[in-house]
């Protein structure tokens, strides 16, 4: 966990920056000792968001199997993708 107080950030911004997108982490930002904010890189929060909606995308797929909605083997999936590409082309 990178730590940094509001002042380096007011002070150095550069650096801050060029830390959250070498280390490709979030970079905490704290105000009198205490956390405030958190700064992190576009591609950092691209990843994150893509890593959310394919989590909740699972999650909504679990939800429907346990609930027994009906569902296929991956081989009926793969067959029934090269199916839809083959028709395409």
């Amino acid at each position: 966990m990178i730590i940094k107080s509001s002042t380096t950030l007011r002070n150095d911004y550069n650096s801050i920056a060029q830390l959250a997108h070498e280390k490709g982490e979030p970079v905490y930002i704290t105000r009198n000792g205490e956390g405030d904010l958190v700064v992190m890189s576009i591609e950092t929060y691209e990843r994150r968001e893509a890593m959310l909606d394919l989590r909740e995308k699972l999650l909504f797929a679990e939800q429907q199997r346990i609930a027994g909605e009906q569902t296929i083997s991956l081989d009926e999936a793969y067959k029934q993708l090269k199916e839809k590409i083959h028709a395409k082309v």
